[in-house]
This record gives C-alpha cells, sequence and structure tokens, in this order.
C-alpha cells in the first residue's frame, strides 16, 4: 500500500543533519562568524548552511514540553523515557482493537523514506528525511468502522519519566487529533526514523505523526493511543488557546497567528544571512491536499 504518492524533493533539498537536530543556525562562535562572512556569496551561504554544530549543542536545543520548557530540558531528561517494549492501544470505532507491541506493527508495515518539508508554528521550516510508513496502512490494518469521521492521538503520560509533566503547562497528557480523510491521505505517515537512524527520545521516539502541509506541532510525538471516533477530538494547543491554535493549523501563509505573520518562514540551516522565505499554501502540497478542504472558509476554520 505504500509508495503511492511522488516526491519532489530529493536529498539536495535537506535540511543538513546537525541543522535539523539542533532546531537553529548556530555559528561557531566569533571565528566561525568571521570566518563566513569572509567568504563570498553563495560560497559563503553554503558554509553558513553546513556549518556542524557540537553534540552538545545539537541536543541542548529541543521542544518537548513533557520533559520541560527550556531548549535544552529535554537532551538532558529525555533518556529517562523508557522505549523499550513499547505498546500502543488502537481503540474506538475499530474491527480489532486492542494493544499493539510498537515491534509487531512495525513488522507488519512498509517502511520507507519520505522527504518532507517540515514547517513550524512559529514561522520556522527545514526539509526532513523521515523515515516511516503511512497511517492508512495501520488504520486499515485495525479496521475503521462505518461512521468513523475523526481520528485521536495520545502522547505518552508518565509522570516518573517525564518531569515536565509536573507543571500545567498544558492539560496533560498531549493529544492531537485528525479528520478521518486527513489520516488516511497517503501524505500522512507514522514516522519511526530520521535519516535513517531510530527517532532519538527529544524528537518523538518510538513514533511520532508527520502531517506536512500542517504546522509542526499537530505532529504528536511519542504515541501511546489511537482512537477512531465520531466526532472532532480535543487537541491540546487549541484547547490551551482556541484563538491562537486552531483544530486545523494548516499551513497558511494568508492566515496570520495573532502575534506573528505567518507570510514568510526563516529556513533552518539557510544560514546566518539569508533571507526569509515566502511561505506555500499547505506547505507546498496544495496540489495534493487542497481538494480536502474544498468549499470551506479557510480563515475561519483554521
Amino acid at each position: 500500500m505504500a509508495q503511492r504518492w511522488t516526491n519532489d524533493l530529493t536529498w539536495n533539498d535537506v535540511t543538513p543533519e546537525a541543522a535539523y537536530l539542533n532546531r537553529r543556525q548556530l555559528m561557531a562562535g566569533v571565528a566561525g562568524l568571521g570566518l563566513a562572512a569572509a567568504l563570498p556569496g553563495a560560497a559563503r551561504a553554503e558554509a553558513d548552511a553546513l556549518e556542524p554544530n557540537t553534540w552538545e549543542e545539537i541536543t541542548q536545543y529541543n521542544n518537548y514540553y513533557e520533559f520541560g520548557t527550556r531548549k535544552e530540558d529535554p537532551a538532558r531528561y529525555a533518556d529517562s523515557l523508557i522505549t523499550e517494549d513499547w505498546e500502543v492501544v488502537i481503540d474506538g470505532m475499530v474491527d480489532n482493537p486492542g494493544t499493539y507491541k510498537f515491534d509487531d506493527i512495525l513488522a507488519k508495515m512498509t517502511v520507507e523514506e519520505r522527504i518532507y518539508r517540515f514547517r513550524c508554528v512559529e514561522a520556522w521550516s527545514m526539509v526532513i528525511p523521515w523515515n516511516g510508513f503511512e497511517l492508512a496502512d495501520l488504520l486499515e490494518m485495525a479496521g475503521v468502522q462505518d461512521g468513523a469521521t475523526h481520528v485521536a492521538f495520545q502522547t505518552a503520560n508518565r509522570p516518573d519519566q517525564m518531569p515536565g509533566l509536573a507543571y500545567p503547562v498544558l492539560d496533560w497528557p498531549y493529544v492531537e487529533g485528525l479528520r478521518l480523510d486527513e489520516a488516511m491521505h497517503p501524505l500522512t505517515i507514522m514516522a519511526t526514523g530520521i535519516y535513517g537512524k531510530p527517532i532519538p527520545n527529544q524528537n518523538g521516539a518510538p513514533m511520532r505523526l508527520v502531517v506536512p502541509w500542517k504546522y509542526g506541532f499537530k505532529s504528536i510525538k511519542s504515541i501511546v493511543r489511537i482512537s477512531l471516533v465520531d466526532k472532532e477530538p480535543p487537541t491540546s494547543w487549541n484547547k490551551a488557546n482556541g484563538r491562537e491554535y486552531g483544530f486545523y493549523s494548516n499551513v497558511n501563509p494568508n492566515v496570520d497567528h495573532p502575534r506573528w505573520s505567518q507570510a514568510t518562514e526563516r529556513v533552518i540551516g539557510s544560514g546566518l544571512f539569508a533571507k526569509r522565505k515566502p511561505t506555500l499554501m499547505f506547505n507546498g502540497y496544495e496540489e495534493e491536499v487542497a481538494s480536502l478542504y474544498e468549499g470551506m472558509d479557510l480563515s475561519k476554520s483554521y
């Protein structure tokens, strides 16, 4: 069932691995800045984009609030998350409900590489080579029943392993949701790897959702429950602030976040001197997904 989507990106488009894991463009101190500034035009931009970071820099800048709100917290505490013998509950309106071992799921799926654009609601972007399988394949294995309209997701909720849960940043556990047609779309995947390696704990191990035409927070991490339901499920950021974070959260340059513009984005790895890039409707996947929202006012259903 996989291989139903033709990729328009190649490895030449991929954000350098160090820049992806770091979530920012760092230069190696003042000396590095001086050297890069001395390079002419394109050579300087290439040097900026490929400037490597130390392991400490890379792993100390990440967002995963279950491990704390500071950028270095996930790297500091995510190792406490035990991913061995991971299980995922699939329930609700399905023919085959149950608790599935992650390894058993993986054995039944076709894992492939998908190189996708990734756009954060904070107006930065990158290109990432994911490894994973289409969510549609997993849902068909579970057997979606007539009447199901949405898919609800839940992140692990382990206070003994996730120190950030002690703070009411959000209404824990973290939850997300998609319409069923969005979930079944061939672009929607369950990612299990990045750059051919297992996803690090701080990035959502062992399995996370990836919906490339939506803002990144829709791609829920470390999933432990998938439920088929007949109404729109609650989602964490929408519950926290519905004015700023809608249920759909499709990438849309014409609908600003109340506190910043979404018309342009900062490309991670493009260099310190690079200009901001115009944001594409649906993050560049308009041809593939626009039909899902035909007739909807996307300025209201944001």
